[in-house]
Protein backbone atom coordinates (compact mmCIF):
# COMPACT_ATOMS: atom_id res chain seq x y z
CA UNK A 1 0.00 0.00 0.00
CA UNK A 2 1.16 3.19 -0.84
CA UNK A 3 2.78 5.48 2.42
CA UNK A 4 0.82 8.05 4.09
CA UNK A 5 1.45 11.52 5.35
CA UNK A 6 4.22 11.63 3.07
CA UNK A 7 3.56 14.12 0.60
CA UNK A 8 2.40 18.04 0.74
CA UNK A 9 0.28 17.47 -1.75
CA UNK A 10 -2.97 16.10 0.39
CA UNK A 11 -2.09 18.77 2.96
CA UNK A 12 -4.28 21.64 1.56
CA UNK A 13 -7.07 19.19 1.34
CA UNK A 14 -7.03 17.42 4.81
CA UNK A 15 -6.89 20.89 6.21
CA UNK A 16 -9.96 22.15 4.22
CA UNK A 17 -11.92 19.37 5.35
CA UNK A 18 -11.02 19.64 9.26
CA UNK A 19 -11.64 23.14 8.55
CA UNK A 20 -15.01 22.61 7.65
CA UNK A 21 -15.96 19.77 10.01
CA UNK A 22 -15.00 19.88 12.84
CA UNK A 23 -15.95 23.20 14.83
CA UNK A 24 -14.04 22.59 17.72
CA UNK A 25 -10.75 23.25 15.43
CA UNK A 26 -9.40 26.52 14.65
CA UNK A 27 -10.75 27.58 11.13
CA UNK A 28 -7.88 28.52 9.48
CA UNK A 29 -9.25 30.95 6.40
CA UNK A 30 -10.49 33.26 9.70
CA UNK A 31 -6.70 33.50 10.64
CA UNK A 32 -4.87 36.90 9.36
CA UNK A 33 -2.82 35.26 6.86
CA UNK A 34 0.79 35.78 8.44
CA UNK A 35 -0.07 34.62 11.60
CA UNK A 36 -1.69 31.16 9.41
CA UNK A 37 1.47 30.88 7.36
CA UNK A 38 3.99 31.46 9.55
CA UNK A 39 2.79 28.22 11.52
CA UNK A 40 3.93 24.62 10.34
CA UNK A 41 0.59 23.69 9.08
CA UNK A 42 0.22 27.01 7.01
CA UNK A 43 3.91 26.99 5.52
CA UNK A 44 2.97 23.21 4.36
CA UNK A 45 0.57 24.20 2.35
CA UNK A 46 2.11 27.14 1.54
CA UNK A 47 4.36 24.96 -0.12
CA UNK A 48 1.77 21.90 -1.47
CA UNK A 49 0.70 24.55 -4.17
CA UNK A 50 3.74 24.74 -5.28
CA UNK A 51 4.83 21.02 -5.13
CA UNK A 52 1.72 20.64 -6.56
CA UNK A 53 3.40 21.77 -10.12
CA UNK A 54 5.99 19.59 -9.90
CA UNK A 55 3.33 15.87 -10.20
CA UNK A 56 1.17 17.74 -12.04
CA UNK A 57 -1.26 15.55 -14.49
CA UNK A 58 -3.09 15.53 -18.29
CA UNK A 59 -2.31 19.04 -20.37
CA UNK A 60 1.34 18.50 -20.37
CA UNK A 61 1.45 19.71 -16.28
CA UNK A 62 4.18 18.55 -14.16
CA UNK A 63 7.43 17.24 -14.57
CA UNK A 64 6.74 13.72 -15.47
CA UNK A 65 4.30 11.28 -15.60
CA UNK A 66 1.64 11.94 -18.32
CA UNK A 67 2.38 13.66 -22.05
CA UNK A 68 2.20 16.40 -24.42
CA UNK A 69 4.53 18.08 -21.53
CA UNK A 70 8.27 19.05 -20.02
CA UNK A 71 9.13 15.22 -20.27
CA UNK A 72 7.80 14.38 -23.53
CA UNK A 73 9.78 17.82 -25.33
CA UNK A 74 12.89 16.55 -23.69
CA UNK A 75 12.95 13.07 -24.03
CA UNK A 76 11.86 13.20 -27.62
CA UNK A 77 13.74 15.39 -28.61
CA UNK A 78 16.63 13.54 -27.95
CA UNK A 79 17.90 9.75 -29.42
CA UNK A 80 16.30 7.60 -26.23
CA UNK A 81 12.51 7.64 -27.90
CA UNK A 82 9.79 8.39 -30.21
CA UNK A 83 6.10 8.43 -30.43
CA UNK A 84 6.06 7.66 -34.41
CA UNK A 85 2.64 8.20 -35.85
CA UNK A 86 1.30 4.90 -37.39
CA UNK A 87 0.51 4.02 -40.63
CA UNK A 88 -3.11 2.68 -39.76
CA UNK A 89 -3.73 6.81 -38.92
CA UNK A 90 -2.89 6.40 -34.43
CA UNK A 91 -1.03 8.93 -32.98
CA UNK A 92 -0.11 12.72 -34.12
CA UNK A 93 3.05 13.70 -35.58
CA UNK A 94 4.16 15.73 -32.83
CA UNK A 95 6.50 13.07 -31.23
CA UNK A 96 7.96 12.46 -34.93
CA UNK A 97 8.76 16.24 -35.25
CA UNK A 98 10.02 16.90 -31.90
CA UNK A 99 12.80 13.58 -32.70
CA UNK A 100 13.28 14.62 -35.54
CA UNK A 101 13.72 18.51 -34.62
CA UNK A 102 11.03 20.41 -36.68
CA UNK A 103 9.52 21.76 -33.88
CA UNK A 104 7.83 25.25 -34.44
CA UNK A 105 6.81 27.81 -31.48
CA UNK A 106 3.32 27.06 -32.19
CA UNK A 107 3.99 23.18 -30.94
CA UNK A 108 1.70 21.91 -28.22
CA UNK A 109 4.58 20.76 -26.38
CA UNK A 110 7.06 23.90 -25.86
CA UNK A 111 3.64 25.65 -25.18
CA UNK A 112 2.25 23.53 -22.65
CA UNK A 113 5.72 23.30 -20.69
CA UNK A 114 6.44 27.23 -20.96
CA UNK A 115 2.64 27.54 -19.13
CA UNK A 116 3.65 25.07 -16.91
CA UNK A 117 6.99 26.65 -15.55
CA UNK A 118 5.75 29.80 -15.71
CA UNK A 119 2.11 28.76 -13.04
CA UNK A 120 5.11 27.20 -11.32
CA UNK A 121 7.58 30.09 -10.79
CA UNK A 122 4.12 32.35 -10.17
CA UNK A 123 3.09 29.79 -7.42
CA UNK A 124 6.56 30.03 -6.04
CA UNK A 125 7.11 33.59 -5.74
CA UNK A 126 3.65 33.73 -3.76
CA UNK A 127 4.67 30.67 -1.26
CA UNK A 128 7.91 33.00 -0.92
CA UNK A 129 6.32 36.21 -0.21
CA UNK A 130 3.57 34.68 1.83
CA UNK A 131 6.19 32.62 3.99
CA UNK A 132 8.51 35.57 4.25
CA UNK A 133 5.57 37.97 5.38
CA UNK A 134 5.11 35.17 8.33
CA UNK A 135 8.36 35.13 9.54
CA UNK A 136 7.83 31.29 8.49
CA UNK A 137 10.53 29.01 9.76
CA UNK A 138 13.86 29.39 7.64
CA UNK A 139 13.66 26.15 5.76
CA UNK A 140 10.63 26.45 4.77
CA UNK A 141 11.00 29.83 3.23
CA UNK A 142 14.42 28.42 2.31
CA UNK A 143 12.61 25.40 0.66
CA UNK A 144 9.72 27.60 -1.33
CA UNK A 145 13.26 29.45 -3.02
CA UNK A 146 14.65 26.40 -3.98
CA UNK A 147 11.69 24.96 -5.78
CA UNK A 148 11.59 28.30 -7.74
CA UNK A 149 15.45 28.31 -8.76
CA UNK A 150 14.17 24.32 -9.88
CA UNK A 151 11.57 25.82 -12.06
CA UNK A 152 13.93 28.51 -13.65
CA UNK A 153 16.50 26.25 -14.10
CA UNK A 154 14.59 24.15 -16.13
CA UNK A 155 12.61 26.91 -17.96
CA UNK A 156 16.41 28.81 -18.70
CA UNK A 157 17.74 25.09 -20.26
CA UNK A 158 15.00 24.42 -22.48
CA UNK A 159 14.67 28.30 -23.67
CA UNK A 160 17.63 30.51 -23.01
CA UNK A 161 16.79 34.47 -22.56
CA UNK A 162 13.02 33.96 -20.80
CA UNK A 163 10.79 36.55 -18.67
CA UNK A 164 12.08 36.36 -15.00
CA UNK A 165 11.11 37.84 -12.45
CA UNK A 166 10.38 37.45 -8.61
CA UNK A 167 7.20 39.44 -7.15
CA UNK A 168 3.72 38.78 -8.77
CA UNK A 169 2.96 42.24 -8.72
CA UNK A 170 3.52 42.45 -12.58
CA UNK A 171 1.75 42.02 -15.44
CA UNK A 172 2.76 39.43 -18.16
CA UNK A 173 3.36 42.40 -20.94
CA UNK A 174 6.05 44.18 -18.39
CA UNK A 175 7.50 41.08 -17.50
CA UNK A 176 11.57 41.74 -18.24
CA UNK A 177 13.57 39.22 -20.55
CA UNK A 178 16.71 38.29 -18.75
CA UNK A 179 19.54 37.05 -20.29
CA UNK A 180 20.60 33.11 -19.88
CA UNK A 181 23.42 34.39 -17.79
CA UNK A 182 21.79 36.19 -15.50
CA UNK A 183 19.31 33.55 -14.77
CA UNK A 184 22.27 31.08 -14.46
CA UNK A 185 23.46 33.40 -11.40
CA UNK A 186 20.32 33.86 -9.97
CA UNK A 187 19.77 30.65 -9.53
CA UNK A 188 23.27 29.54 -8.29
CA UNK A 189 22.97 32.38 -5.69
CA UNK A 190 19.22 31.52 -4.59
CA UNK A 191 20.73 27.55 -4.03
CA UNK A 192 24.13 28.67 -2.41
CA UNK A 193 22.35 30.67 -0.01
CA UNK A 194 19.58 27.95 0.68
CA UNK A 195 20.49 24.73 0.63
CA UNK A 196 22.51 24.31 4.14
CA UNK A 197 19.20 25.56 5.65
CA UNK A 198 17.29 23.16 3.59
CA UNK A 199 16.32 19.58 6.61
CA UNK A 200 18.67 16.75 6.65
CA UNK A 201 15.45 14.24 7.10
CA UNK A 202 15.29 11.55 4.11
CA UNK A 203 11.93 9.77 3.32
CA UNK A 204 9.48 10.16 5.27
CA UNK A 205 7.79 13.70 4.98
CA UNK A 206 10.46 14.38 3.12
CA UNK A 207 10.04 11.58 0.11
CA UNK A 208 9.47 13.68 -2.72
CA UNK A 209 10.25 17.29 -1.35
CA UNK A 210 13.78 19.07 -1.49
CA UNK A 211 15.71 18.12 1.44
CA UNK A 212 19.48 19.41 1.48
CA UNK A 213 20.85 16.43 -0.40
CA UNK A 214 18.08 17.19 -3.49
CA UNK A 215 18.62 21.21 -3.29
CA UNK A 216 22.79 20.31 -3.69
CA UNK A 217 21.99 17.42 -6.34
CA UNK A 218 20.18 20.48 -8.00
CA UNK A 219 22.86 22.44 -7.70
CA UNK A 220 25.40 19.97 -9.25
CA UNK A 221 23.04 19.93 -12.39
CA UNK A 222 23.65 24.00 -12.41
CA UNK A 223 27.09 23.78 -12.36
CA UNK A 224 27.59 20.67 -14.55
CA UNK A 225 25.85 22.49 -17.58
CA UNK A 226 27.32 25.84 -16.69
CA UNK A 227 29.52 26.03 -19.70
CA UNK A 228 26.23 25.53 -21.89
CA UNK A 229 24.81 28.08 -20.09
CA UNK A 230 27.14 31.00 -19.66
CA UNK A 231 30.41 29.63 -21.72
CA UNK A 232 32.46 28.75 -18.53
CA UNK A 233 32.86 25.82 -17.06
CA UNK A 234 32.52 24.37 -13.40
CA UNK A 235 33.66 21.39 -12.67
CA UNK A 236 35.31 21.40 -9.92
CA UNK A 237 32.05 23.10 -8.39
CA UNK A 238 29.84 20.39 -9.41
CA UNK A 239 32.32 17.91 -8.10
CA UNK A 240 32.41 19.83 -4.71
CA UNK A 241 28.70 19.51 -4.43
CA UNK A 242 28.08 16.00 -5.64
CA UNK A 243 30.95 14.91 -2.82
CA UNK A 244 28.52 16.81 0.03
CA UNK A 245 25.69 14.56 -1.51
CA UNK A 246 28.44 11.55 -0.89
CA UNK A 247 28.11 12.62 2.44
CA UNK A 248 24.09 11.69 2.86
CA UNK A 249 24.66 8.30 2.85
CA UNK A 250 23.21 7.14 -0.37
CA UNK A 251 23.80 4.20 -2.45
CA UNK A 252 23.65 1.99 -5.34
CA UNK A 253 20.77 0.09 -4.84
CA UNK A 254 21.15 -3.85 -5.40
CA UNK A 255 20.54 -5.37 -8.71
CA UNK A 256 20.30 -9.07 -6.87
CA UNK A 257 17.97 -11.51 -8.65
CA UNK A 258 13.92 -11.62 -7.28
CA UNK A 259 12.02 -13.48 -9.07
CA UNK A 260 8.99 -11.65 -8.26
CA UNK A 261 11.13 -8.01 -9.46
CA UNK A 262 10.35 -6.85 -12.43
CA UNK A 263 12.70 -8.76 -14.93
CA UNK A 264 14.18 -10.40 -11.94
CA UNK A 265 15.78 -8.13 -10.62
CA UNK A 266 16.05 -5.86 -7.83
CA UNK A 267 17.07 -2.92 -9.72
CA UNK A 268 14.22 -2.79 -11.39
CA UNK A 269 12.81 -1.15 -7.68
CA UNK A 270 14.20 2.24 -8.44
CA UNK A 271 10.99 2.67 -10.91
CA UNK A 272 8.67 1.05 -9.27
CA UNK A 273 5.64 1.82 -6.82
CA UNK A 274 7.68 2.99 -3.87
CA UNK A 275 11.10 4.05 -4.59
CA UNK A 276 14.30 2.62 -2.34
CA UNK A 277 15.63 5.33 -0.37
CA UNK A 278 18.82 4.31 -0.39
CA UNK A 279 19.39 5.27 -3.87
CA UNK A 280 16.76 7.62 -4.41
CA UNK A 281 17.53 11.83 -3.35
CA UNK A 282 14.49 12.98 -5.02
CA UNK A 283 11.27 11.40 -6.18
CA UNK A 284 8.13 12.51 -7.83
CA UNK A 285 5.30 11.12 -5.91
CA UNK A 286 2.15 9.61 -8.48
CA UNK A 287 -0.77 7.67 -7.49
CA UNK A 288 -3.23 6.75 -10.31
CA UNK A 289 -6.54 8.76 -10.31
CA UNK A 290 -5.47 10.80 -6.91
CA UNK A 291 -1.79 12.34 -7.43
CA UNK A 292 -0.40 12.33 -10.75
CA UNK A 293 0.19 9.03 -12.95
CA UNK A 294 2.94 7.33 -14.98
CA UNK A 295 1.90 6.42 -18.26
CA UNK A 296 5.57 5.41 -19.51
CA UNK A 297 4.93 1.49 -19.12
CA UNK A 298 1.21 1.80 -20.52
CA UNK A 299 2.03 4.04 -23.42
CA UNK A 300 4.79 1.66 -25.04
CA UNK A 301 2.77 -1.76 -25.23
CA UNK A 302 0.64 -2.76 -27.71
CA UNK A 303 -3.20 -3.21 -26.89
CA UNK A 304 -3.79 -7.07 -26.70
CA UNK A 305 -0.29 -6.98 -24.95
CA UNK A 306 -0.76 -5.13 -22.19
CA UNK A 307 -4.01 -6.86 -22.02
CA UNK A 308 -2.73 -10.02 -21.72
CA UNK A 309 -0.09 -8.96 -19.00
CA UNK A 310 -1.71 -6.43 -16.79
CA UNK A 311 -5.58 -6.85 -17.67
CA UNK A 312 -6.10 -3.54 -19.25
CA UNK A 313 -5.06 -2.20 -22.98
CA UNK A 314 -1.98 -0.76 -23.98
CA UNK A 315 -1.46 2.60 -26.42
CA UNK A 316 1.29 1.40 -28.30
CA UNK A 317 2.82 4.59 -28.36
CA UNK A 318 6.55 5.07 -27.11
CA UNK A 319 9.35 2.84 -29.26
CA UNK A 320 12.92 2.70 -28.24
CA UNK A 321 15.10 3.72 -31.56
CA UNK A 322 17.18 1.04 -32.62
CA UNK A 323 20.48 2.08 -32.79
CA UNK A 324 19.71 3.24 -28.86
CA UNK A 325 18.94 -0.02 -28.12
CA UNK A 326 21.16 -1.92 -29.89
CA UNK A 327 24.52 -0.37 -27.46
CA UNK A 328 23.22 -1.99 -24.72
CA UNK A 329 25.81 -5.42 -24.18
CA UNK A 330 23.82 -8.30 -24.07
CA UNK A 331 24.74 -9.16 -20.46
CA UNK A 332 23.69 -5.90 -19.10
CA UNK A 333 20.81 -6.27 -16.98
CA UNK A 334 19.49 -2.69 -18.02
CA UNK A 335 18.88 -4.43 -21.69
CA UNK A 336 15.87 -6.17 -19.98
CA UNK A 337 13.55 -3.61 -20.05
CA UNK A 338 13.56 -3.19 -23.69
CA UNK A 339 11.20 -6.14 -25.60
CA UNK A 340 11.08 -7.11 -29.19
CA UNK A 341 9.99 -10.26 -31.07
CA UNK A 342 7.23 -12.61 -29.69
CA UNK A 343 5.17 -11.53 -26.38
CA UNK A 344 1.89 -12.32 -24.73
CA UNK A 345 -1.47 -11.38 -26.32
CA UNK A 346 -0.31 -12.72 -29.71
CA UNK A 347 1.62 -9.72 -30.66
CA UNK A 348 5.48 -9.98 -32.19
CA UNK A 349 7.30 -6.09 -32.26
CA UNK A 350 9.98 -5.98 -34.92
CA UNK A 351 12.83 -4.66 -33.78
CA UNK A 352 13.23 -1.78 -37.09
CA UNK A 353 11.41 1.05 -37.72
CA UNK A 354 11.46 2.50 -40.95
CA UNK A 355 9.49 5.31 -41.37
CA UNK A 356 8.53 7.72 -38.02
CA UNK A 357 5.68 9.88 -39.99
CA UNK A 358 4.73 9.63 -43.87
CA UNK A 359 3.49 6.38 -43.96
CA UNK A 360 4.63 6.28 -40.75
CA UNK A 361 5.04 3.10 -38.98
CA UNK A 362 3.21 -0.58 -38.98
CA UNK A 363 1.30 -1.32 -35.71
CA UNK A 364 3.83 -3.63 -33.95
CA UNK A 365 6.99 -1.75 -35.49
CA UNK A 366 9.67 -0.67 -33.02
CA UNK A 367 10.82 -1.73 -29.31
CA UNK A 368 9.20 -1.00 -26.30
CA UNK A 369 10.10 0.19 -23.20
CA UNK A 370 9.20 -1.29 -19.68
CA UNK A 371 11.75 1.19 -17.05
CA UNK A 372 8.26 1.62 -15.78
CA UNK A 373 6.75 -1.76 -15.50
CA UNK A 374 3.50 -1.29 -14.31
CA UNK A 375 2.98 -1.06 -10.60
CA UNK A 376 0.99 -0.16 -7.65
CA UNK A 377 -2.92 1.04 -8.63
CA UNK A 378 -3.26 0.73 -12.26
CA UNK A 379 -5.74 1.35 -14.86
CA UNK A 380 -6.01 1.88 -18.66
CA UNK A 381 -4.99 5.58 -17.88
CA UNK A 382 -1.23 4.83 -16.41
CA UNK A 383 0.04 2.98 -12.98
CA UNK A 384 1.52 4.19 -9.86
CA UNK A 385 4.88 4.07 -10.29
CA UNK A 386 7.01 7.46 -8.64
CA UNK A 387 9.16 9.36 -10.88
CA UNK A 388 12.92 8.95 -10.10
CA UNK A 389 13.84 13.31 -10.28
CA UNK A 390 17.55 12.78 -9.05
CA UNK A 391 18.94 9.51 -7.59
CA UNK A 392 22.99 8.54 -6.66
CA UNK A 393 23.99 6.49 -9.63
CA UNK A 394 23.38 10.02 -11.24
CA UNK A 395 25.92 11.64 -8.35
CA UNK A 396 28.61 8.76 -9.23
CA UNK A 397 28.28 9.78 -12.62
CA UNK A 398 28.82 13.20 -12.44
CA UNK A 399 31.29 12.98 -10.72
CA UNK A 400 33.28 10.59 -13.06
CA UNK A 401 32.47 13.37 -15.38
CA UNK A 402 34.09 16.15 -13.93
CA UNK A 403 37.27 14.07 -12.44
CA UNK A 404 37.72 12.95 -16.48
CA UNK A 405 37.17 16.38 -17.59
CA UNK A 406 39.21 18.08 -14.97
CA UNK A 407 42.02 15.40 -16.56
CA UNK A 408 41.86 13.14 -13.35
CA UNK A 409 41.17 9.74 -15.58
CA UNK A 410 42.17 7.28 -12.36
CA UNK A 411 39.86 9.44 -9.79
CA UNK A 412 36.89 8.72 -12.09
CA UNK A 413 37.42 4.86 -12.67
CA UNK A 414 35.97 3.63 -8.98
CA UNK A 415 32.50 5.63 -9.84
CA UNK A 416 31.93 4.62 -13.33
CA UNK A 417 32.79 0.73 -12.46
CA UNK A 418 30.07 1.38 -9.12
CA UNK A 419 27.55 1.53 -11.80
CA UNK A 420 28.81 -0.60 -14.63
CA UNK A 421 29.42 -3.37 -12.03
CA UNK A 422 26.09 -3.18 -10.67
CA UNK A 423 24.62 -3.43 -14.20
CA UNK A 424 26.19 -7.09 -14.48
CA UNK A 425 29.16 -5.75 -16.40
CA UNK A 426 32.98 -5.99 -15.64
CA UNK A 427 34.86 -2.89 -14.60
CA UNK A 428 36.64 -0.89 -17.61
CA UNK A 429 39.71 -2.03 -18.18
CA UNK A 430 41.77 1.03 -17.93
CA UNK A 431 40.76 4.64 -17.00
CA UNK A 432 37.43 6.11 -18.34
CA UNK A 433 37.52 8.38 -21.60
CA UNK A 434 34.78 11.18 -21.66
CA UNK A 435 33.09 8.61 -24.28
CA UNK A 436 33.38 6.38 -21.22
CA UNK A 437 31.22 8.39 -19.31
CA UNK A 438 28.94 9.54 -21.52
CA UNK A 439 28.22 5.78 -22.56
CA UNK A 440 27.46 4.86 -18.92
CA UNK A 441 24.81 7.64 -18.59
CA UNK A 442 23.31 6.19 -21.86
CA UNK A 443 22.84 2.99 -20.35
CA UNK A 444 21.92 4.38 -16.82
CA UNK A 445 19.83 6.82 -16.93
CA UNK A 446 17.67 6.61 -20.10
CA UNK A 447 13.66 7.49 -19.82
CA UNK A 448 14.68 9.76 -16.66
CA UNK A 449 14.87 13.05 -18.51
CA UNK A 450 18.59 13.49 -18.43
CA UNK A 451 19.46 12.81 -22.22
CA UNK A 452 18.56 15.92 -24.11
CA UNK A 453 20.74 18.12 -21.46
CA UNK A 454 23.56 15.62 -21.56
CA UNK A 455 23.48 15.30 -25.87
CA UNK A 456 24.25 18.99 -25.39
CA UNK A 457 26.59 19.10 -23.13
CA UNK A 458 28.71 15.73 -25.11
CA UNK A 459 28.07 17.90 -28.88
CA UNK A 460 25.77 14.94 -29.72
CA UNK A 461 22.97 16.56 -30.11
CA UNK A 462 22.78 17.81 -33.49
CA UNK A 463 24.41 14.76 -34.83
CA UNK A 464 22.33 13.21 -37.71
CA UNK A 465 20.46 9.56 -36.69
CA UNK A 466 18.49 7.14 -38.54
CA UNK A 467 15.70 9.46 -39.37
CA UNK A 468 16.90 13.18 -39.85
CA UNK A 469 20.31 14.65 -40.88
CA UNK A 470 22.38 17.06 -39.47
CA UNK A 471 20.53 19.74 -37.19
CA UNK A 472 20.95 23.67 -37.03
CA UNK A 473 22.86 25.16 -34.03
CA UNK A 474 19.79 27.01 -33.23
CA UNK A 475 17.95 23.57 -32.26
CA UNK A 476 20.33 23.59 -28.90
CA UNK A 477 17.60 25.94 -27.70
CA UNK A 478 13.45 25.58 -28.04
CA UNK A 479 11.76 28.90 -29.43
CA UNK A 480 10.18 31.01 -26.74
CA UNK A 481 6.29 30.07 -27.79
CA UNK A 482 4.36 32.19 -30.24
CA UNK A 483 1.33 32.79 -27.91
CA UNK A 484 3.98 34.22 -25.13
CA UNK A 485 5.19 36.70 -27.58
CA UNK A 486 1.74 37.74 -28.19
CA UNK A 487 1.49 38.16 -24.73
CA UNK A 488 4.55 40.30 -24.39
CA UNK A 489 5.66 42.12 -26.89
CA UNK A 490 9.21 43.15 -25.18
CA UNK A 491 10.31 39.61 -25.79
CA UNK A 492 12.66 38.55 -28.25
CA UNK A 493 12.30 34.60 -30.00
CA UNK A 494 15.26 32.42 -30.45
CA UNK A 495 17.74 32.82 -33.21
CA UNK A 496 16.46 30.78 -35.76
CA UNK A 497 13.01 30.60 -35.50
Amino acid sequence: MKRKNVVLIGFLSVLLVVACTNVDENVYDKYESNEFYGTPEGSDVALAAVYAQVAGNWGGVGYAGADNGWYDMNTMSSDEQVIPHRNTGDWQLDFARMFKHQWLPSDLMVNNTWNWLYRSIFNANLAVEQLVNADADPSKIAEAKVLRAFFYYLLMDDYGNVPFYTENNITVDQIPQANRSEVYDFIVTELTENVDLLSTEKGGNYYGRFNRWAGYTLLAKVYLNAEVYTGTPQWQACLDACEIISGGGFSLHTSAENASSPFESQYYDLFGDVLPEDETILAMYASVNIVSRNIYGIRSLFGPHAQAVFGYSGWNGTIVPTQYFLQYDENDIRRKQFIYGPQPGGVNYSLNVTSLDDPGAAPQAGVRGLKFYPAGTMDGGGASNDFPMYRYADILLMQAECHVRLGNTSAAKPFVDMVRQRAGLDALEGDPTITDVYNERTFELNWEGHRRQDMIRFGTFLQPNEFRSASSEFRKLFPIPTSALDANPGLEQNPGY
